[in-house]
């Protein structure tokens, strides 16, 4: 096998203000702008972008809660893991709609990384705070509620990150955070299910107490990542600084430095989906570290010679309103539960 390229990238800086931790960014094609989270700060960030320019101010939505992961809604609108649970939004800061409350201790654990599968799906896993147990737990939400797919007592995580796809959707990818490695599973698109896993990349483990600025090289460790549409998965290294560019046989392909010691997560957008972001940390690093990366924080982007692959949009299975189903409510009565209206709550639902 070859040595991996050691690219030298032309990042620009997308913003100016930074985010505390920066994660789940996605490009919205037909509104050609690019959204993610800020967890710590809980909010939401979203900017239009031309090129490799933000096209105006950053627009951010505060919340109440840190916000683990995003995804956009087929037909508009955002799915949204919380803390405590999973919410739609129907309008950009419109009013929040619970799906599926957390099935954890939200005084411990909290959603993390995830986003939606090419059958509008929604995946989020969850992070332990306590960082001594594995319970984390990958969780995929669909018409007939929030499911628990990997994870738990027998192959729980620390931290849940990484999750992708491969193309023909066959594959799909999961981070050990605190492992330091990335596992793969067989994929079955139709009922969700996952098997066969096993490691599919591991990065060299942290050298005990290491701490920023010492010689001993420290590669980081695996956070969010993509996929583009030659297969290859992109993994930010949190604390490595870098970005890797793995084969679908797990080798490395490319190591590309990025502008903060802390990547969290890439994604691929703009009209030929060429144009790579990134967000990245500042949040707990120390004052020389971010000295030595004063962009930390903030969204970066590049231009890179392949596409990646369009966003997947959540397919919002709860009725809008009930004239959406052609039902007209009884004044002062509420509605008339029919056999029809029965039937049409379930075609609606998937159930």
């Amino acid at each position: 096998m070859p040595a991996p390229a050691l690219l030298i990238p032309h990042w620009t800086a997308l913003t100016t203000e930074p985010d505390g931790l920066g994660e789940s960014p996605f490009w919205h094609p037909q509104e050609e702008r690019l959204y993610w989270v800020d967890i710590p700060g809980r909010r939401i960030g979203r900017v239009g972008v031309q090129g490799l320019q933000a096209q105006g101010p950053v627009d951010y939505w505060p919340l109440t809660q840190e916000p683990g992961c995003i995804a956009p809604v087929q037909g508009g609108g955002l799915v949204m893991a919380l803390r405590d649970g999973i919410y739609l939004a129907r309008e950009w800061g419109g009013p929040l709609q619970l799906l599926a409350a957390a099935p954890y201790d939200t005084g411990k654990q909290r959603f993390n990384d995830g986003k939606c599968d090419a059958q509008g799906r929604f995946w989020a896993g969850s992070l332990y705070e306590p960082k001594d147990q594995k319970l984390g737990v990958l969780y995929m939400l669909d018409g007939q509620g929030l499911h628990a797919m990997l994870g738990g007592d027998k192959d729980g995580v620390v931290t849940a990150n990484g999750l992708a796809w491969s193309p023909d959707g066959r594959t799909a990818y999961w981070a050990d955070t605190a492992a330091h490695q990335v596992r793969a599973f067989d994929f079955d698109a139709a009922s969700g299910q996952l098997s066969a896993g096993r490691v599919f990349h591991h990065m060299a483990p942290k050298p005990a107490g290491w701490t920023w600025g010492d010689a001993e090289f420290y590669g980081g460790r695996p956070d969010g990542a993509a996929v583009d549409s030659e297969g290859c998965y992109w993994s930010a290294q949190y604390e490595g600084g870098r970005l890797l560019r793995l084969s679908p046989q797990g080798e490395v392909l490319a190591d590309l430095p990025t502008p903060a010691l802390c990547p969290t997560m890439p994604c691929f957008g703009g009209e030929d989906l060429k144009t790579l972001f990134i967000t990245t940390a500042r949040h707990g690093r120390s004052q020389a570290e971010l000295a030595q990366y004063p962009g930390a924080g903030c969204v970066w982007a590049m231009r890179v010679d392949v596409a990646g692959v369009p966003v997947n949009g959540f397919v919002d299975r709860v009725p809008k309103k009930l004239a959406d189903l052609g039902i007209e409510p009884l004044p002062a009565r509420g509605v008339k539960i029919t056999n029809e209206l029965i039937d049409r709550l379930r075609d609606q639902s998937g159930i």
